[in-house]
């Protein structure tokens, strides 16, 4: 069954959602991070994508004191992202909670750093994350353009052991389109054994069936959560805790 995952952005210690991918324009909600965390909990939710979009504008970790507050007042398991550079913003987002890491700039940026984190806290705890605009990979914020193919930027890594990819087809990001069916399609064709983490477009509860009946492992909401496109209600009959 795939696994339902909220985003939870975090700017100046309020909940955001990125317009369009941008890190530098947000959408600011009327939520209390805490208080959001409570409600997936009571609806079944047992996993959340936390983003750090102040540690990704300054490429250093900076709201780990929320990662922490969620870790310790919640059973969430915490997929922490944002601003991931260094050794010690690793160990700062394990040491206050999180679960996983989802890494995207230094995947491309430096892979032997990469590398070496993917053995040092193995493949379940370290995601790839591989997003991309027309199959080329972008980083920084999806504000640059690698030139990198996605197939191949997945299969390097692929090769060294990483089984857990969140990817976003970034055009789709908070658009309400449709998540990128094809593009999923086209990784779990060439890599069947990947667990995916869908990003970006789910417009409701039939996008995320079409995504599990493709044999996708996860989905990431945002959007469509926080304005009442998809009920949390609706959500619990994909609740369960086996991790991905």
């Amino acid at each position: 069954m795939i696994k339902i995952v909220p985003s939870m952005a975090i700017q100046g210690g309020k909940v955001v959602k990125t317009i369009g991918g941008n890190v530098d324009e947000v959408k600011i909600y009327d939520k209390n991070p805490l208080d959001q965390a409570f409600e997936f909990e009571e609806y079944g939710i047992t996993r959340l994508h936390l983003i750090d979009i102040d540690g990704a504008r300054q490429r250093r970790v900076i709201n780990y004191h929320i990662l922490e507050t969620l870790a310790s007042y919640t059973n969430l398991e915490i997929d922490f992202t944002g601003g991931i550079t260094t050794d010690g913003d690793v160990r700062t987002a394990f040491d206050s909670g999180a679960k996983y890491v989802t890494i995207a700039t230094e995947a491309v940026h430096n892979r032997e750093k990469f590398s070496s984190w993917l053995i040092s806290y193995g493949n379940k705890a370290i995601i790839l994350a591989a997003d991309a605009k027309d199959g080329i990979v972008y980083t920084k914020g999806w504000k640059s353009q690698t030139g990198i193919d996605l197939m191949e930027h997945i299969e390097y890594y692929y090769e060294r052991g990483v089984r857990r990819v969140k990817s976003t087809e970034i055009a789709r990001d908070g658009s309400m389109k449709g998540p990128a069916f094809e593009m999923y399609q086209q990784i779990l064709d060439r890599f069947p054994d990947l667990h995916i983490l869908a990003s970006g477009g789910v417009r409701g509860l039939e996008d995320i069936e079409a995504l599990e009946k493709m044999g996708v492992s996860a989905v990431i909401i945002a959007k469509s959560l926080y304005e009442g496109r998809i009920e949390l209600s609706s959500l619990k009959r994909f609740a369960q805790p086996s991790e991905i």
